[in-house]
Protein backbone atom coordinates (compact mmCIF):
# COMPACT_ATOMS: atom_id res chain seq x y z
CA UNK A 1 0.00 0.00 0.00
CA UNK A 2 1.23 3.53 -0.90
CA UNK A 3 0.15 6.76 -0.60
CA UNK A 4 2.59 9.75 -0.85
CA UNK A 5 5.88 8.75 0.47
CA UNK A 6 4.58 5.80 2.21
CA UNK A 7 4.82 2.74 1.66
CA UNK A 8 3.78 -0.59 3.64
CA UNK A 9 4.61 -4.15 2.38
CA UNK A 10 1.53 -5.95 4.22
CA UNK A 11 1.50 -10.01 4.34
CA UNK A 12 -1.51 -11.99 5.20
CA UNK A 13 -1.08 -15.58 6.84
CA UNK A 14 -3.71 -18.05 7.66
CA UNK A 15 -2.53 -21.12 10.03
CA UNK A 16 -4.62 -23.58 12.21
CA UNK A 17 -5.53 -23.20 15.59
CA UNK A 18 -2.24 -25.06 16.89
CA UNK A 19 -0.81 -21.56 15.54
CA UNK A 20 -2.60 -19.01 17.99
CA UNK A 21 -0.31 -16.94 20.01
CA UNK A 22 -0.52 -17.93 23.86
CA UNK A 23 -0.82 -14.80 25.94
CA UNK A 24 0.54 -15.32 29.73
CA UNK A 25 -0.94 -12.34 31.85
CA UNK A 26 -1.89 -11.62 35.28
CA UNK A 27 -5.09 -12.56 34.71
CA UNK A 28 -4.46 -16.02 33.28
CA UNK A 29 -4.04 -17.69 30.31
CA UNK A 30 -5.51 -16.76 27.13
CA UNK A 31 -5.34 -16.97 23.28
CA UNK A 32 -5.15 -14.71 20.23
CA UNK A 33 -6.57 -15.85 16.88
CA UNK A 34 -5.62 -12.39 14.95
CA UNK A 35 -2.46 -10.80 15.59
CA UNK A 36 -0.44 -7.44 13.45
CA UNK A 37 2.97 -7.44 13.48
CA UNK A 38 4.42 -4.41 12.74
CA UNK A 39 8.33 -3.84 11.81
CA UNK A 40 9.83 0.04 10.96
CA UNK A 41 13.20 -0.74 9.89
CA UNK A 42 16.10 2.67 9.53
CA UNK A 43 16.29 2.44 6.28
CA UNK A 44 12.67 3.35 5.54
CA UNK A 45 13.26 6.73 6.78
CA UNK A 46 17.13 6.77 5.13
CA UNK A 47 19.05 5.58 8.08
CA UNK A 48 21.66 2.83 9.02
CA UNK A 49 21.37 1.38 11.99
CA UNK A 50 21.43 -1.96 13.65
CA UNK A 51 18.39 -4.01 13.33
CA UNK A 52 16.88 -4.90 16.78
CA UNK A 53 13.84 -6.11 18.28
CA UNK A 54 10.85 -4.46 18.42
CA UNK A 55 10.60 -1.20 20.56
CA UNK A 56 7.58 0.88 22.11
CA UNK A 57 7.36 2.71 18.90
CA UNK A 58 7.01 -0.90 17.02
CA UNK A 59 4.54 -2.45 19.18
CA UNK A 60 2.29 0.87 19.88
CA UNK A 61 1.81 0.99 16.04
CA UNK A 62 1.05 -2.28 15.77
CA UNK A 63 -1.39 -2.65 18.48
CA UNK A 64 -3.24 0.89 17.25
CA UNK A 65 -3.18 -1.04 13.66
CA UNK A 66 -4.83 -4.47 15.24
CA UNK A 67 -7.06 -2.82 17.31
CA UNK A 68 -8.56 -0.98 14.19
CA UNK A 69 -8.99 -4.37 12.13
CA UNK A 70 -9.74 -6.53 14.97
CA UNK A 71 -13.52 -5.47 14.89
CA UNK A 72 -14.05 -6.20 11.25
CA UNK A 73 -12.38 -9.49 12.05
CA UNK A 74 -15.12 -12.70 10.75
CA UNK A 75 -15.59 -15.34 14.68
CA UNK A 76 -13.79 -18.55 14.90
CA UNK A 77 -17.62 -19.88 13.79
CA UNK A 78 -17.61 -18.28 10.02
CA UNK A 79 -13.84 -18.72 9.99
CA UNK A 80 -11.81 -20.75 11.81
CA UNK A 81 -8.18 -19.64 10.93
CA UNK A 82 -5.64 -18.64 12.38
CA UNK A 83 -4.56 -14.95 10.63
CA UNK A 84 -1.09 -13.06 11.36
CA UNK A 85 -0.63 -9.67 9.65
CA UNK A 86 2.96 -9.02 8.90
CA UNK A 87 3.35 -4.82 7.74
CA UNK A 88 6.91 -3.79 6.59
CA UNK A 89 7.61 -0.49 6.21
CA UNK A 90 9.63 0.58 3.16
CA UNK A 91 9.52 4.03 3.29
CA UNK A 92 7.22 6.60 5.47
CA UNK A 93 6.75 10.07 5.33
CA UNK A 94 3.50 10.21 7.29
CA UNK A 95 1.39 7.76 9.34
CA UNK A 96 2.41 4.18 8.73
CA UNK A 97 0.13 2.99 10.60
CA UNK A 98 -2.43 4.15 9.03
CA UNK A 99 -0.72 2.94 6.35
CA UNK A 100 -0.73 -0.21 7.54
CA UNK A 101 -4.37 -0.49 8.18
CA UNK A 102 -5.08 0.00 4.81
CA UNK A 103 -2.46 -2.60 3.92
CA UNK A 104 -3.23 -4.98 6.05
CA UNK A 105 -6.78 -4.90 5.00
CA UNK A 106 -6.10 -5.56 1.23
CA UNK A 107 -4.14 -8.25 2.02
CA UNK A 108 -6.90 -10.03 4.48
CA UNK A 109 -9.20 -9.28 1.73
CA UNK A 110 -6.74 -10.80 -0.88
CA UNK A 111 -6.50 -14.00 1.33
CA UNK A 112 -9.78 -14.55 1.09
CA UNK A 113 -10.76 -13.49 4.70
CA UNK A 114 -14.59 -12.76 5.11
CA UNK A 115 -13.96 -9.26 6.97
CA UNK A 116 -17.29 -7.44 7.53
CA UNK A 117 -16.11 -4.09 5.82
CA UNK A 118 -13.25 -2.53 4.40
CA UNK A 119 -11.31 -0.33 7.26
CA UNK A 120 -9.00 2.37 6.41
CA UNK A 121 -7.40 5.17 8.41
CA UNK A 122 -5.99 9.17 7.80
CA UNK A 123 -3.72 10.91 10.47
CA UNK A 124 -5.27 14.39 11.21
CA UNK A 125 -2.97 17.59 11.77
CA UNK A 126 -3.59 20.81 13.56
CA UNK A 127 -2.10 24.09 13.77
CA UNK A 128 -2.92 26.79 16.39
CA UNK A 129 -2.90 30.16 16.11
CA UNK A 130 -3.23 32.73 18.80
CA UNK A 131 -6.78 33.53 17.24
CA UNK A 132 -7.39 30.95 14.95
CA UNK A 133 -6.51 26.82 14.04
CA UNK A 134 -6.05 24.50 11.28
CA UNK A 135 -7.56 21.21 10.75
CA UNK A 136 -4.52 19.15 8.09
CA UNK A 137 -5.79 16.01 6.36
CA UNK A 138 -3.14 13.32 6.13
CA UNK A 139 -0.63 15.06 7.37
CA UNK A 140 3.51 14.27 6.20
CA UNK A 141 6.48 13.99 8.25
CA UNK A 142 6.48 17.60 8.30
CA UNK A 143 3.49 18.86 9.31
CA UNK A 144 3.90 16.07 12.15
CA UNK A 145 6.89 17.40 13.61
CA UNK A 146 5.31 21.12 13.28
CA UNK A 147 2.15 20.94 14.21
CA UNK A 148 0.39 20.40 17.50
CA UNK A 149 -1.72 17.51 17.24
CA UNK A 150 -1.15 13.59 15.56
CA UNK A 151 -5.34 12.39 15.54
CA UNK A 152 -5.31 8.96 14.06
CA UNK A 153 -8.56 7.41 12.86
CA UNK A 154 -9.73 4.47 11.28
CA UNK A 155 -12.80 3.57 10.58
CA UNK A 156 -14.99 1.99 8.12
CA UNK A 157 -17.76 3.21 5.90
CA UNK A 158 -20.57 3.31 8.90
CA UNK A 159 -18.32 4.22 11.73
CA UNK A 160 -14.60 4.92 14.03
CA UNK A 161 -12.76 1.21 14.42
CA UNK A 162 -9.91 3.08 16.28
CA UNK A 163 -8.61 6.58 17.60
CA UNK A 164 -5.13 7.37 18.66
CA UNK A 165 -4.17 11.67 19.59
CA UNK A 166 -1.04 12.83 20.40
CA UNK A 167 -1.08 16.56 21.09
CA UNK A 168 1.57 19.60 22.42
CA UNK A 169 -1.00 21.48 23.44
CA UNK A 170 -3.13 21.62 26.75
CA UNK A 171 -6.22 20.33 24.89
CA UNK A 172 -8.57 20.90 22.03
CA UNK A 173 -12.09 22.06 22.18
CA UNK A 174 -15.03 20.04 21.59
CA UNK A 175 -15.58 22.18 18.03
CA UNK A 176 -11.91 20.93 16.84
CA UNK A 177 -12.65 17.64 17.79
CA UNK A 178 -16.19 17.43 15.81
CA UNK A 179 -14.74 19.13 12.83
CA UNK A 180 -11.35 16.77 13.27
CA UNK A 181 -13.41 13.90 12.85
CA UNK A 182 -15.63 14.76 10.35
CA UNK A 183 -12.71 16.02 7.92
CA UNK A 184 -11.10 12.46 9.18
CA UNK A 185 -14.16 10.82 7.40
CA UNK A 186 -14.00 12.68 4.55
CA UNK A 187 -10.57 11.27 3.72
CA UNK A 188 -11.63 7.51 4.90
CA UNK A 189 -14.02 7.69 2.45
CA UNK A 190 -11.65 8.67 -0.23
CA UNK A 191 -8.89 6.23 0.67
CA UNK A 192 -11.62 3.43 0.85
CA UNK A 193 -13.17 4.28 -2.28
CA UNK A 194 -9.08 4.24 -3.92
CA UNK A 195 -8.52 0.61 -2.47
CA UNK A 196 -12.01 -0.79 -3.76
CA UNK A 197 -10.87 0.66 -7.24
CA UNK A 198 -7.70 -2.22 -6.41
CA UNK A 199 -9.81 -4.93 -4.17
CA UNK A 200 -13.51 -4.03 -3.66
CA UNK A 201 -14.57 -7.54 -1.59
CA UNK A 202 -12.41 -10.40 -0.65
CA UNK A 203 -11.55 -13.14 -2.61
CA UNK A 204 -14.02 -15.88 -3.07
CA UNK A 205 -11.29 -18.78 -2.26
CA UNK A 206 -8.38 -18.36 0.30
CA UNK A 207 -5.27 -18.73 -1.02
CA UNK A 208 -4.13 -22.06 -2.50
CA UNK A 209 -1.00 -22.26 -0.44
CA UNK A 210 -2.88 -22.01 2.31
CA UNK A 211 -4.51 -25.20 4.44
CA UNK A 212 -8.56 -25.53 3.91
CA UNK A 213 -9.77 -26.24 7.25
CA UNK A 214 -12.71 -28.62 7.08
CA UNK A 215 -15.40 -28.65 10.36
CA UNK A 216 -17.28 -31.78 11.65
CA UNK A 217 -19.07 -32.13 14.69
CA UNK A 218 -18.55 -35.43 16.75
CA UNK A 219 -20.28 -36.42 19.95
CA UNK A 220 -19.26 -35.43 23.04
CA UNK A 221 -19.00 -39.17 24.29
CA UNK A 222 -16.84 -40.17 21.41
CA UNK A 223 -13.99 -37.53 22.10
CA UNK A 224 -11.90 -40.43 24.03
CA UNK A 225 -12.41 -42.97 21.26
CA UNK A 226 -11.07 -40.47 18.76
CA UNK A 227 -8.01 -39.48 20.89
CA UNK A 228 -7.32 -42.93 21.51
CA UNK A 229 -5.37 -44.03 25.22
CA UNK A 230 -2.19 -41.34 25.14
CA UNK A 231 -2.92 -39.54 21.55
CA UNK A 232 -2.67 -42.97 19.77
CA UNK A 233 -5.45 -42.95 17.75
CA UNK A 234 -5.20 -39.52 16.67
CA UNK A 235 -1.85 -39.34 15.70
CA UNK A 236 -2.05 -42.73 13.80
CA UNK A 237 -4.56 -40.63 11.08
CA UNK A 238 -2.54 -37.66 11.34
CA UNK A 239 0.71 -40.08 9.90
CA UNK A 240 -1.51 -41.58 7.61
CA UNK A 241 -3.21 -38.48 6.02
CA UNK A 242 -0.56 -35.09 6.96
CA UNK A 243 -3.71 -33.11 8.22
CA UNK A 244 -3.91 -30.88 11.12
CA UNK A 245 -6.29 -32.20 13.60
CA UNK A 246 -7.76 -29.68 16.17
CA UNK A 247 -10.65 -30.88 18.53
CA UNK A 248 -12.63 -28.92 21.05
CA UNK A 249 -14.17 -29.92 24.39
CA UNK A 250 -17.02 -29.47 22.77
CA UNK A 251 -16.80 -32.23 19.95
CA UNK A 252 -16.25 -29.94 17.24
CA UNK A 253 -13.03 -31.17 14.86
CA UNK A 254 -11.08 -29.03 12.75
CA UNK A 255 -9.23 -30.49 9.86
CA UNK A 256 -6.50 -28.78 8.00
CA UNK A 257 -4.45 -29.56 4.78
CA UNK A 258 -3.31 -28.41 2.03
CA UNK A 259 -4.60 -31.21 -0.06
CA UNK A 260 -8.67 -32.09 0.04
CA UNK A 261 -8.44 -35.65 -0.82
CA UNK A 262 -6.06 -36.11 2.28
CA UNK A 263 -8.74 -33.93 4.54
CA UNK A 264 -11.69 -36.39 3.40
CA UNK A 265 -9.40 -39.47 4.27
CA UNK A 266 -9.03 -38.34 7.63
CA UNK A 267 -13.09 -37.42 7.98
CA UNK A 268 -13.32 -40.54 6.59
CA UNK A 269 -11.41 -42.32 9.65
CA UNK A 270 -12.68 -40.07 12.08
CA UNK A 271 -16.15 -41.09 10.95
CA UNK A 272 -15.96 -44.62 11.16
CA UNK A 273 -14.06 -44.33 14.99
CA UNK A 274 -17.76 -42.31 15.87
CA UNK A 275 -20.08 -44.40 13.80
CA UNK A 276 -22.76 -46.87 15.95
CA UNK A 277 -24.09 -49.91 14.54
CA UNK A 278 -26.98 -49.75 12.78
CA UNK A 279 -29.77 -52.52 12.81
CA UNK A 280 -30.36 -53.87 9.46
CA UNK A 281 -26.97 -52.50 8.17
CA UNK A 282 -24.72 -54.55 6.40
CA UNK A 283 -20.92 -54.16 7.20
CA UNK A 284 -17.46 -54.97 5.95
CA UNK A 285 -15.82 -56.61 9.04
CA UNK A 286 -12.98 -57.89 10.56
CA UNK A 287 -12.59 -61.53 11.86
CA UNK A 288 -10.96 -60.84 15.43
CA UNK A 289 -11.13 -64.27 17.68
CA UNK A 290 -13.14 -67.45 17.07
CA UNK A 291 -14.51 -69.36 19.34
CA UNK A 292 -16.96 -72.49 19.23
CA UNK A 293 -19.79 -71.43 18.81
CA UNK A 294 -18.98 -68.33 15.87
CA UNK A 295 -16.57 -65.61 16.01
CA UNK A 296 -16.52 -62.13 16.72
CA UNK A 297 -16.41 -59.38 13.71
CA UNK A 298 -14.82 -56.07 14.31
CA UNK A 299 -17.59 -54.07 12.01
CA UNK A 300 -16.31 -50.72 13.20
CA UNK A 301 -13.11 -49.30 14.58
CA UNK A 302 -13.62 -50.10 18.28
CA UNK A 303 -16.75 -51.84 17.37
CA UNK A 304 -17.07 -56.02 17.67
CA UNK A 305 -20.44 -58.26 17.10
CA UNK A 306 -20.76 -61.61 17.73
CA UNK A 307 -21.73 -63.77 14.08
CA UNK A 308 -23.24 -67.15 16.02
CA UNK A 309 -21.85 -70.53 14.46
CA UNK A 310 -25.90 -70.87 13.06
CA UNK A 311 -25.60 -67.33 11.03
CA UNK A 312 -22.12 -68.34 9.07
CA UNK A 313 -23.64 -69.65 5.83
CA UNK A 314 -26.90 -70.78 4.27
CA UNK A 315 -25.92 -74.32 5.52
CA UNK A 316 -25.27 -76.10 8.84
CA UNK A 317 -21.72 -75.85 9.67
CA UNK A 318 -19.93 -77.78 12.12
CA UNK A 319 -16.91 -76.26 12.74
CA UNK A 320 -15.87 -72.72 12.45
CA UNK A 321 -12.58 -72.83 11.15
CA UNK A 322 -13.64 -74.69 8.75
CA UNK A 323 -15.15 -71.43 7.13
CA UNK A 324 -13.42 -68.84 9.18
CA UNK A 325 -10.09 -67.54 10.11
CA UNK A 326 -8.94 -64.38 11.84
CA UNK A 327 -7.93 -61.60 9.94
CA UNK A 328 -10.97 -62.69 7.02
CA UNK A 329 -12.72 -59.54 5.67
CA UNK A 330 -16.54 -61.12 5.73
CA UNK A 331 -19.72 -58.64 4.60
CA UNK A 332 -22.05 -59.11 8.00
CA UNK A 333 -25.49 -58.05 8.19
CA UNK A 334 -27.00 -56.06 11.96
CA UNK A 335 -29.75 -58.02 13.29
CA UNK A 336 -29.91 -57.09 16.40
CA UNK A 337 -28.74 -55.06 19.45
CA UNK A 338 -29.36 -55.89 22.78
CA UNK A 339 -28.72 -53.75 25.89
CA UNK A 340 -26.25 -53.02 26.68
CA UNK A 341 -24.58 -52.53 23.01
CA UNK A 342 -24.33 -56.84 22.25
CA UNK A 343 -24.81 -56.82 18.51
CA UNK A 344 -25.68 -59.86 17.07
CA UNK A 345 -24.41 -60.41 13.09
CA UNK A 346 -25.09 -62.86 9.87
CA UNK A 347 -23.53 -63.90 7.34
CA UNK A 348 -26.01 -66.32 5.88
CA UNK A 349 -28.16 -62.85 5.85
CA UNK A 350 -25.71 -61.27 3.05
CA UNK A 351 -25.53 -64.56 1.22
CA UNK A 352 -29.06 -64.92 0.87
CA UNK A 353 -29.84 -61.17 -0.26
CA UNK A 354 -26.88 -61.82 -2.58
CA UNK A 355 -29.18 -64.80 -4.22
CA UNK A 356 -32.33 -62.92 -4.18
CA UNK A 357 -33.73 -65.52 -1.84
CA UNK A 358 -35.95 -64.11 0.86
CA UNK A 359 -35.33 -64.38 4.19
CA UNK A 360 -35.20 -67.86 6.03
CA UNK A 361 -37.43 -68.35 8.32
CA UNK A 362 -37.13 -70.55 11.29
CA UNK A 363 -37.36 -74.54 10.90
CA UNK A 364 -40.68 -75.32 11.63
CA UNK A 365 -41.54 -77.76 14.54
CA UNK A 366 -41.28 -80.83 14.05
CA UNK A 367 -44.98 -82.92 14.23
CA UNK A 368 -45.82 -84.85 17.68
CA UNK A 369 -45.19 -88.87 17.39
CA UNK A 370 -48.33 -91.09 17.87
CA UNK A 371 -49.06 -94.05 19.95
CA UNK A 372 -47.62 -96.22 17.93
CA UNK A 373 -44.75 -94.34 17.03
CA UNK A 374 -41.35 -94.14 18.93
CA UNK A 375 -42.32 -91.41 21.79
CA UNK A 376 -44.56 -90.40 23.98
CA UNK A 377 -48.55 -90.70 23.34
CA UNK A 378 -50.89 -87.76 21.87
CA UNK A 379 -51.85 -85.62 24.84
CA UNK A 380 -55.82 -86.90 24.08
CA UNK A 381 -55.04 -90.28 24.13
CA UNK A 382 -53.20 -90.32 27.72
CA UNK A 383 -56.27 -88.43 28.85
CA UNK A 384 -58.56 -90.85 27.77
CA UNK A 385 -56.64 -93.80 29.66
CA UNK A 386 -56.25 -91.76 32.44
CA UNK A 387 -57.92 -93.31 35.58
CA UNK A 388 -60.76 -90.83 37.06
CA UNK A 389 -60.44 -90.50 40.61
CA UNK A 390 -63.19 -92.28 42.47
CA UNK A 391 -64.40 -93.39 38.88
CA UNK A 392 -66.43 -90.29 38.59
CA UNK A 393 -66.55 -88.26 35.45
CA UNK A 394 -63.85 -86.12 34.21
CA UNK A 395 -63.96 -82.47 36.67
CA UNK A 396 -65.16 -79.44 34.70
CA UNK A 397 -64.29 -76.15 36.40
Amino acid sequence: FTRGETQALVTATLGTAEDEQRMDTLEGESFKRFMLHYNFPPFSVGEVKVLRGPGRREIGHGALAERSILPVMPSEEEFPYTVRVVADILESNGSSSMATVCGGILSLMDAGVPIKSPVAGVAMGLVMGAADYAILSDIAGVEDHYGDMDFKVAGTEKGITGLQMDIKIAGVTPRIMAEALAQAREGRLFILQRMADGLARPRAEISPFAPRIITIQIPKDKIGGVIGTGGKVIRGIIEQTGVKIDIDDDGKVNIASTDTESAQKAIRMIEELVTEAEVGKTYLGNVTRLVDFGAFVEIIPGTEGLLHISEVADYRVQDINSELKVGDQIPVKVISIDPPNKIRLSRKAVIREAAGLPPQAPAPRPPRRDQNGRGRPPQKDRDRNRPRPHGGDRRRF
